[in-house]
């Protein structure tokens, strides 16, 4: 067995599997000296380290001895230091790691040939049973098959450097310094009794600025002790070959090849920030292992590794992605309060949460939440936030979810069933589906609709149920025109397909259909029809304010009409409302100003956007600001943040609240407030988004569709009883869940 890359990932993996089969013969190929070494300290989880004592307790035992630990976390931003305890890190330096790996593998007889370059990776799959990659990010190995791993390599926006103190750090340590040239941090730890690991890192364009760019190692040491003297006490930093990086993200289709597999950094990365890059690599050593003891056929044990690893892997790669885009958009971040800042540091990756850090620290957290404003016993998703004249009760808001149907676009009992039971379920405002202002704006024929006054009736009857039944339930309604996305089945029949009969014309921003060879090619809006359209939605607008809707919100997401316009995919225009952003938001503002004209003066209007389309040449992360800020000036109370199902070639990066990004950085540079959706399915990540200041407002869709009652279950769990969730009288009995056995 061959295994390319002496760091710890190799050297792990080399011991782990002499040790399960002695009569194997293991070498190791490592092209620097053994006591070479990028970086300083390790750090290592409780998690990982008892998987360590289970495959190997002579490792574990000796690692046990040399870690150093601690609990605390300080952040340090404009003069103040927060400190948050309870967190239970274990550090040790990387030479010593290696060194422990060393002396195990000379004790099994692994074969260790330093300052030696391996093989190429054809002559050692001709020549070995197995070959394992662990040659890091830059991986030969990989390179030489990438037809088949197929890697995605991502460079990012920041430049890093890992630096050393000679002094232990009492804590995790992250500093914020705001310099002429833009912001820096500092990441630092200790990992011996007498040092630290440092980690300096900033925006390419900050470095830049800064001249980090012209200086050579030394200089940059000096560079950074000076920008950070207060945290280093005038103490120097040192260095050992260290280069200013820029961090790449490693993502691999497949992990083996034959008989090669990747392991570590040469199958994947994950950002230093969240300090997984070693726990994974040995990680992935001791998962492989098991594999070939279980697994006797080599296609079969490598198939069961890739199987293990690859979800706990990519769920950590999600987690680093938003920790490094965090650091990366931190600029945005540093306004915040100090508590409330050290709080969104702390919660940045969604690993860690307003749940677990009140297990952790209560004494931080309680300071968060009463500097938010919570009453004693409420968590943040009870408070109430206020919107124009309308106070909503809670922070949970039904999110809009087409139901197709209605008959003629008269909402009938399904919806006063649908609408009425999320009301009674204690979300402080409950949405419609999209209504539709025109039966030409439609997406299918069961859409609901607002244009005429049979609707405005029906509709009638659900708010009054609503404001009867559910006091202090607010409802709202979201008007909306499909655009070219419009005349298609019912979505359980055929999503975005045409209508097998009975297609109505579609109009749009640009002649541009949905899909190519599938959807009607859409006519462009001309100024007749603009007009026309802008009506529509007035006349919506007027119904709906007849009917008791509390709240309106205007569909500009999503690829429907006027997200058309939004676009530069899908707006090609070459008049005054094509071109520019300026151009391409002109007239979804002028409707938005037409229905605002109409809708009642005291009751809120909102608009829900797509913030990105998850396609090259969409709309930018600027742009996205930008049409938040202009709706905003045009009197937009809040912004529904949303993203994509623009363009049918979309490649979203889904994952937990993946689309909140999107809201925090509207809200933090336009000051408007923002409803948050997507993926957010937990009440401890409602409370995390709410008091780290990404959201002001938490949209939810499929929970609940699960369960109508899970703003109510949500308080039950976590011990509320206030007024922001009242079980409607009928229900009190329920309030709590009922016994799942017997009692003795």
């Amino acid at each position: 067995m061959a295994v390319v890359g002496g760091g710890p990932g190799g050297l792990y993996a080399a011991a782990l599997l002499k040790r399960s089969d002695p009569a194997r013969e293991v070498t190791v190929w490592e092209r620097n000296a053994p006591s070479d070494t990028f970086g300083f300290g390790v750090v290592l989880s409780d998690e990982t380290l008892g998987g360590i004592g289970d495959a190997d307790p002579v490792v574990h035992e000796a690692l046990t001895r040399a870690l150093v630990r601690w609990d605390d976390i300080d952040v340090v931003h404009r003069g103040h230091r927060t400190t948050s305890t309870g967190h239970g890190f274990a550090a040790l330096g990387r030479r010593g790691l290696l060194e422990i790996l060393q002396n195990r593998c000379a004790d099994l007889d692994v074969r260790l040939r330093f300052r030696t370059e391996a093989p190429p990776a054809a002559d050692l799959a001709a020549t070995h049973d197995l070959v394992v990659a662990a040659d890091g990010v830059h991986s030969r190995t990989r390179e030489a098959h990438a037809d088949h791993f197929r890697p995605r390599i991502t460079t990012h926006r920041c430049r890093y450097l890992w630096l050393a103190a000679d002094f232990p750090f009492e804590a995790f340590r992250f500093e914020i310094a705001e310099t002429r040239h833009g912001v820096m941090q500092l990441h630092a730890y200790p990992y011996e009794a007498d040092a630290s690991t440092v980690i300096v890192e900033m925006r390419e364009e900050v470095w830049r600025a800064a001249g980090f760019d012209m200086m050579d190692e030394a200089e940059s040491a000096a560079r950074c002790a000076r920008i950070f003297a207060e945290a280093l006490g005038g103490r120097p930093l040192r260095s050992h070959r260290s280069a200013w990086t820029a961090f790449r993200t490693v993502v691999n289709t497949h992990w083996s090849y034959g008989n090669t597999v990747l392991i570590g950094d040469a199958a994947h990365t994950a950002h230093f920030s969240i300090g997984s890059g070693t726990k994974l690599a040995v990680e992935d050593a001791v998962c492989l292992a098991r594999a070939l003891g279980a697994h006797p056929a080599l296609p079969e044990a490598l198939a069961a590794y890739e199987t293990e690893r690859r979800p706990v892997v990519e769920s950590t790669q999600r987690a680093a992605t938003a920790s490094l885009r965090w650091f990366e958009d931190l600029a945005e971040h540093v306004d915040r309060p100090p508590r409330r800042f050290a709080f969104d540091l702390l919660t940045r990756s969604r690993r860690v949460t307003h749940a677990n850090l009140r297990l952790r620290d209560p004494a931080f957290t309680a300071t968060v939440e009463r500097d938010f404003g919570c009453p004693p016993g409420t968590p943040p998703m009870f408070t109430p936030f206020r919107l124009r004249g309308l106070t909503l009760r809670n922070r949970i808001v039904v999110s809009p979810m087409d139901m197709y149907v209605a008959e003629d676009g008269v909402p009938g009992d399904f919806h006063l069933v649908h609408l009425g039971s999320r009301a009674l379920g204690g979300a402080g405002l409950v949405m419609t589906e999209m209504v539709c202002v025109s039966p030409g704006g439609r997406i299918t024929p069961g859409c609901t609709g607002l244009w005429n006054d049979g609707q405005a009736d029906a509709w009638a009857r659900i708010t009054a149920f609503v404001h009867e039944r559910a006091p202090g339930t607010a409802l709202g309604v979201q008007l909306g025109h499909a655009g070219r996305k419009g005349s298609t089945r019912r979505m359980w029949e055929g999503i975005d397909q045409p209508l097998p009969t009975g297609n109505w014309p579609l109009v749009a921003a640009s002649p541009l259909p949905y899909r190519t060879g599938v959807n009607q090619v859409p006519r462009a809006l001309d100024r007749a029809g603009l007009t026309s359209v802008r009506e529509e939605f007035t006349a919506a607008a007027r119904r709906a304010a007849r009917s008791g809707f509390d709240l309106l919100e205007l569909h500009c997401a999503h690829g429907y009409l006027l997200s058309g316009f939004l676009s530069p995919l899908t707006n090609h225009r070459t008049d005054g409302y094509g071109g520019d952003l300026d151009g391409r938001l002109r007239f979804p503002l002028e409707v938005f100003d037409a229905v605002r004209e109409v809708w009642p003066g005291d009751r809120p209007a909102t608009v829900r956007i797509s913030a990105t389309d998850w396609a090259e040449g969409g709309t930018t992360e600027e742009e996205a600001v930008g049409i938040a800020r202009a709706f905003a000036a045009h009197g937009a109370d809040a912004v529904d943040v949303s993203t994509g199902q623009v363009v049918p070639h979309e490649a979203p990066a889904y994952g937990r609240s993946y689309q909140t990004p999107y809201a925090d950085r509207i809200r933090d540079r336009t000051g408007v407030p923002v409803i948050a959706v997507g993926a957010i399915s937990s009440w401890d990540d409602v409370n995390s988004l709410l008091l780290a200041g990404r959201a002001d407002l938490c949209a939810l869709a499929r929970p609940h569709l699960y369960d109508p009652h899970w703003t109510l279950h949500a308080a039950a769990e976590q011990g509320y009883e206030g007024p922001a969730a009242p079980w409607p009288a009928p229900y009190r009995a329920g309030d709590r869940p009922p016994p799942t056995g017997r009692g003795s």
